[in-house]
């Protein structure tokens, strides 16, 4: 029994098995290949440096890293920063960095703001997660 011959209602589940397996080849293809399918980052029109130092009362304070100065605190819940944070700290803890270097809170040309950690290069762009879980660093530009 050839291809071919395969009834029409058995052919389609076959063709999209073939279709499928093919998909999912070329994501590995590309996945493998090293090239980014990241989009280019727009020019830099700001950046931050900034601390993020653990207190005792369970808060985090925000520090400027060129004047040494707490701009802000993040208090309460605030999931978002939180669990952005918690992420970039999991990266340096497993390489041996502590939270002394800052991070970089870059604004871009286009209006989106990146969150970039040059100890691990590990980088957030805030923005795919939403107007307002990206207002929740953006805001930190204005703090002095």
């Amino acid at each position: 029994m050839s291809l071919i011959a395969i009834a029409p209602m058995h052919r389609l589940p076959l063709l999209v098995g073939v279709a499928l397996c093919g998909l999912v080849g070329a994501i590995a293809i590309v996945r493998n290949s090293g090239v980014s399918i990241r989009q280019p980052d727009a020019p830099t029109i700001a950046m931050r440096e900034l601390v993020f130092l653990d207190r005792s009362d369970g808060s985090v304070a925000v520090i400027d890293y060129q004047t040494g100065h707490q701009i802000d605190a993040i208090t309460g819940e605030s999931g978002f920063a939180r669990g952005t944070l918690r992420g970039f700290a999991r990266d340096r803890r497993a390489r041996g960095i502590g939270p002394e270097a800052p991070l970089r809170l870059l604004a871009r040309a286009d209006g989106r703001l990146t969150l970039f950690d040059p100890t691990t290069a590990r980088i957030v762009d805030l923005e795919s997660f939403g107007p307002k879980n990206a207002a929740v660093f953006g805001h930190l530009f204005e703090k002095n």
